[in-house]
Order: structure tokens, then C-alpha cells, then sequence
């Protein structure tokens, strides 16, 4: 596939998991809510990510494997707020509002399931770069879903913090899975590049 419409896609999905940060991390700190707040962090990683992608598209397939490895540590960032916030939870167990988490997750499902879509189309191309990209958004569904359960088990079951807390911890698990196989990847083609005899970058 050529390098400009990877880039369009690319693009367009940073644009929109930026904008839906905005919205999401505004009502996590509004209702208190430790799911909500690790998947606006998270969309914050994913914008940082796709931007990254548009610009080493062009980059030899070494250097594009270096940068892999540099976005599996950056996928770690979401699970690492997640538990500095869990942490902060547990001293002030409040439950968050159960209707703004359930509306706010299903806004980020249809962001991230638009986003999942598209990356889809390119996930075998642009190495282990769009392969962060697109496990990262296949997570963030799995992510909204459970966040959406989350405000219907506070509002029906438990007024707790616990739902959104469990989920919160299950996200930072989700991002570090996806962190260890974007590494894989990133060193087997960074390996292939020297195998291949392509000259140093």
C-alpha cells in the first residue's frame, strides 16, 4: 500500500482519539471515575502514536522497527496513570455517576470501534508501527464495553467504586499485553532487517 493513504488514515485517527480525550478526561475528573480516566489517558496515547506513525512512514524498515519498540513503552503509560489513579481511588472509595460513565464509554466505543475499522485495512502494512496502532484500538473496545457494564453494575448492583476500579485495572492489563507484543514485533523485524543485509541506518 503507498505511503500517503497509510498516512490519511493514520492521521485521521489521531484527530479523532485527541478530540474524544478532551471529552472523556473532562467528565473522568468530574464523576471520579478510574476506568474513564485510564481510557482518556489512553486515547491521549493513541493520538501520540498514530502522529508518530505519519511520520516514520517513509523510514527505512529498521528505524520504523526501532520506533516500535519505543511505542510498546509508550503503551505502558496508560497502565502506569491507571494505577497511580486506582491508588488515589482506594483512599476515597466514591462511586462515579453510573449514567455519565455508561454514555461516556458508549461515546469512546463508537469512536474507537470507527478508528479499529480503519486501522484494520492497514494493519499489515507500515511493520510493527500500524500493528501498535491497531492493537491499540482493538483493545480500547474491549475497553469501552467494560467500562459501559461498569455504569450499568453501579447503577443497578452496588453504588461502589469497585466496577469502575476493576475495570480501570483490567485496561492497564490490557495496554501492557499489548505493549509486550508490539515489542515482539518490533525486535523480530528489526532482526529481519539485519538478516536481510539492508545496510546500516
Amino acid at each position: 500500500m503507498p505511503t500517503s493513504p497509510l498516512r490519511r488514515v493514520v492521521r485521521l485517527v489521531a484527530l479523532l482519539n485527541l478530540g474524544y480525550f478532551g471529552i472523556e478526561f473532562a467528565v473522568a475528573l468530574t464523576i471520579g471515575s478510574v476506568s474513564l480516566f485510564a481510557d482518556s489517558v489512553d486515547f491521549l496515547e493513541d493520538a501520540s502514536v498514530n502522529l508518530l506513525i505519519a511520520l516514520a512512514l517513509g523510514w527505512s524498515v529498521r528505524n520504523r522497527a526501532r520506533l516500535g519498540m519505543a511505542l510498546a513503552g509508550i503503551l505502558m503509560v496508560p497502565g502506569l496513570a491507571t494505577l497511580w489513579m486506582a491508588w488515589t481511588k482506594l483512599h476515597v472509595p466514591v462511586a462515579p455517576a453510573p449514567l455519565a460513565l455508561s454514555l461516556t464509554g458508549l461515546g469512546a466505543l463508537v469512536v474507537n470501534a470507527a478508528c479499529a475499522l480503519m486501522l484494520a485495512r492497514i494493519r499489515h502494512h507500515g511493520g510493527s508501527l500500524t500493528r501498535a496502532a491497531f492493537l491499540s484500538a482493538r483493545n480500547d473496545v474491549l475497553a469501552n464495553l467494560a467500562i459501559i457494564a461498569a455504569g450499568v453494575v453501579t447503577a443497578v448492583v452496588s453504588r461502589t467504586a469497585w466496577p469502575d476500579l476493576v475495570v480501570g485495572l483490567g485496561i492497564a492489563v490490557m495496554n501492557a499485553d499489548a505493549a509486550r507484543e508490539v515489542w515482539q514485533a518490533a525486535r523480530a523485524e528489526h532482526a529481519a532487517g539485519y538478516d536481510s543485509g539492508a545496510p546500516p541506518a
